[in-house]
């Protein structure tokens, strides 16, 4: 899970419905242009997404990504009831999808639960400001299903990358490279390299990379160090390559986190 796709993402909910079906509820086909994120509270239905069949119940987050084709119906015997929300990142990050499956088990929390209740009276009632305080809540529920995702998908890492993202944590001013951490972990570096990149989404050195400029950046934020200190301290020894590459994943240049 790439942490940074998401920290920078403005939420924008243009519907909430809570949604108690009727037995004869259904959404016909259609294209959607924007995320779906549905909290399931009871009873069933089934949602087909772009031709596959998919039947949540009770408890189930649905997550529908925009330019998927969607229809559903509810079951006739137990009606769905259900709190979707409707949304659409800020431009330009309107095509970037939450990591959730279409289904995910068990994501409904009494704190998401509590959450949700609070949006809606928020939503509903409409009180002057309503929507820069119901956009906080809908983030912090955001917050809470990836918090929550994070620490699953972390608890399944491979335990040899979970011990090399350890090495770099502690020593990534070092001289760090793939056959170091291959190594340690008696494997070659070519299959540690594909196995470090399976698990987590990015490479050893995009990890090892945001690692040191994160540290860099708080280094700077002290003011107690210049920026070549800094990127020496840091395990660069090109201090061109270094500003670069701050400015890249931080979008401000180091010169900048210095004064600020």
């Amino acid at each position: 899970m790439d942490i940074n796709r998401y920290i920078y993402l403005v939420p924008q909910v243009f519907l909430f419905v809570d949604r108690k079906c009727l037995p004869d509820w259904m959404i016909e086909r259609r294209t959607n242009f924007f995320h779906d994120l549905t909290f399931v509270m009871k009873g069933k239905a089934n949602y087909y997404i772009n031709g596959v069949k998919h039947t949540v119940e009770a408890g189930d987050l649905l997550y529908i990504p925009p330019g998927s084709e969607r229809r559903a119906h509810t079951f006739e015997d137990s009606p769905m009831r259900a709190n979707s929300f409707n949304f659409h990142w800020a431009e330009p990050n309107n095509a970037v999808s939450l990591p959730f499956d279409i289904i995910t088990k068990n994501m409904i929390t009494k704190e998401i639960s509590d959450l949700i209740r609070d949006y809606k009276q928020v939503w509903m009632s409409k009180q002057p400001f309503y929507q820069i305080q119901s956009r906080a809540i809908f983030e912090l529920i955001i917050h809470r299903l990836l918090s929550n995702y994070y620490r699953q998908s972390t608890a399944q890492l491979d335990k040899r990358v979970k011990k090399a993202m350890a090495y770099i944590t502690e020593h990534y001013y070092e001289n760090i490279n793939i056959s170091v951490l291959a190594e340690m972990n008696n494997l070659h570096a070519v299959y540690f390299g594909k196995l470090f990149k399976q698990q987590t989404g990015i490479s050893y050195k995009e990890y090892l990379n945001r690692i040191r400029i994160n540290n860099a950046e708080m280094m700077l934020a002290s003011g107690d160090v210049t920026v070549t200190e800094t990127a020496e301290l840091c395990g660069f020894s090109d201090v061109s390559y270094f500003s670069n590459l701050f400015k890249t994943l931080k979008g401000y240049p180091p010169s900048a986190a210095k004064k600020n």
